[in-house]
């Protein structure tokens, strides 16, 4: 990556001569980033989000045990410390657990953009064929979870908005428990398990656009759909300066967050106008966004995230709070909603011939990928934090309880389902491990 962005300075201070010196090795590290790069990218991805559950598993822990210390109040003081950014007459002021959910998510939500739009463009979802299977798997684990939690809120106006919680799915977490199975597990059957994780991220865009947002600010919306529709036009114009998309994309951002809709969807939109491809076929901005931002995303913004939002304190924990209608509509959703929808779909998607199983997967397997989407945690506490904000009563500890119970539930039974499914099978030798070449 220092090749490219020192490369990119000689282009732009005009220092062609370096450049000529630079061409052959250039030419063979250009081809082998866009060879190279497509064949790796679901390789590096799965190994970034496997490992980085591990991280999300401690921070959760820590945050519980705090949570629960004389440490307590020192942990909430600290959430709360306000931080303020101000140029002039516009400024943000929110505190530190508010900066978390509404400006480091927003960066999580740009990376999944850029995976979306490259899995799309020339990814696993670039044919019909690749995308009907998840597609309407990930259907199926939206609508269940969603219906079993409206079953156990029904009639209740204070509780019915978070019936959102138990549809998402945390891909860190859920590819981490299938990467405890090693090699045995077939690349289809994690290429699924990532493909249904994209789509609930784009059915969790959708909801928060839609049903958790309020009190709008139309002159902040047009500014920011102008923004938005600059960096279009600078896209079909050939601009490839990241600092172009950069700049721009902050300031949509703070167009967004003042217009009444969840900040986060500034970081998708933005995503979607970054260039895949360069008319020069030099370096592609979305793949180089994309590969610099993923392990500060994996290793910094969702352990933190799930530090600052996991922390349950279980004194003074009333019944409603664990056997109450929210608490039991999200592990529920979770754990039941989840694994019924998805391998209902698609048992049924197979059975009607519109798709076939992935590629080494049977049946066992692929309901235990299934179980694997039932554990929501970082996404499903942050759709549960849009979703009661403005309640007039606090469901953060009924959430979190739901959130923590159907997401372990789901992990455990998941992983002990796979591992039967997988026992007598042997370890497979990753592709090109004869030939030297680490997968």
């Amino acid at each position: 990556m220092l090749m490219f962005y020192i490369y990119d300075l000689f282009d732009e201070w005009g220092f062609d001569s370096v450049k000529r010196g630079w061409g052959s090795t250039w030419r063979r590290a250009h081809f082998v980033y866009e060879e190279v790069m497509p064949v790796t990218a679901l390789k590096n991805f799965l190994r970034l989000e496997s490992s980085a559950g591990v991280l999300l598993v401690v921070a959760t822990i820590v945050a519980l045990l705090v949570s629960n210390s004389p440490l307590a109040r020192l942990y909430e003081q600290l959430l709360d410390v306000p931080f303020t950014v101000a140029l002039g007459d516009l400024g943000v002021n929110k505190p530190l657990l508010l900066w978390i959910n509404d400006g480091l998510m927003a960066v999580f939500f740009f990376l999944i953009g850029l995976e979306v739009k490259r899995e799309i463009l020339e990814g696993q979802l670039s044919s019909r064929d690749q995308l009907i299977l998840p597609a309407t798997g990930a259907l199926g684990g939206f609508i269940l979870p969603a219906a079993i939690y409206a079953a156990f809120n029904w009639g209740n106006p204070a509780t019915i908005d978070g019936w959102a919680i138990p549809a998402a799915t945390d891909i860190a977490f859920a590819l981490g428990v299938l990467m405890l199975l090693g090699n045995r597990v077939p690349i289809g059957l994690k290429m699924f398990l990532t493909s249904i994780a994209i789509f609930d991220d784009i059915g969790a865009i959708v909801v928060i656009a839609i049903f958790y947002t309020q009190d709008l600010s139309l002159f902040a919306l047009i500014a920011g759909s102008v923004g938005v529709g600059s960096l279009v036009v600078l896209n079909r114009l050939g601009v490839t300066r990241i600092s172009v998309y950069a700049t721009i994309g902050i300031i949509v951002w703070l167009c967004v967050l003042k217009s009444g809709v969840h900040a986060t969807l500034a970081g998708f939109a933005v995503a979607c106008t970054v260039p895949l491809r360069t008319r020069d076929d030099g370096p592609s901005p979305l793949r180089q966004l994309e590969h610099s931002l993923h392990p500060w995303v994996a290793y910094m913004i969702l352990p933190l995230f799930a530090f600052a939002n996991a922390g349950v304190s279980f004194s003074g924990i009333d019944a409603d709070a664990l056997i109450g209608p929210v608490s039991m509509g999200i592990a529920v959703g979770l754990f039941v909603g989840k694994q019924l929808g998805v391998f209902g779909f698609v048992w049924l998607t197979v059975k009607l011939g519109l798709a076939s199983l992935p590629h080494g997967s049977t049946w066992r397997s692929v309901y235990g990928v299934a179980l694997l989407t039932g554990i929501g945690f970082t996404m499903s506490l942050f759709i549960g934090s849009l979703a009661f904000e403005r309640g007039a009563f606090d469901h953060l500890a009924a959430t979190r309880v739901g959130v923590l119970v159907g997401s372990i539930l789901s992990a455990t039974a998941g992983y002990l389902l796979l591992r039967r499914a997988f026992e007598s099978q042997p370890h497979t030798v990753p592709a090109g491990a004869k030939e030297g070449i680490t997968p």
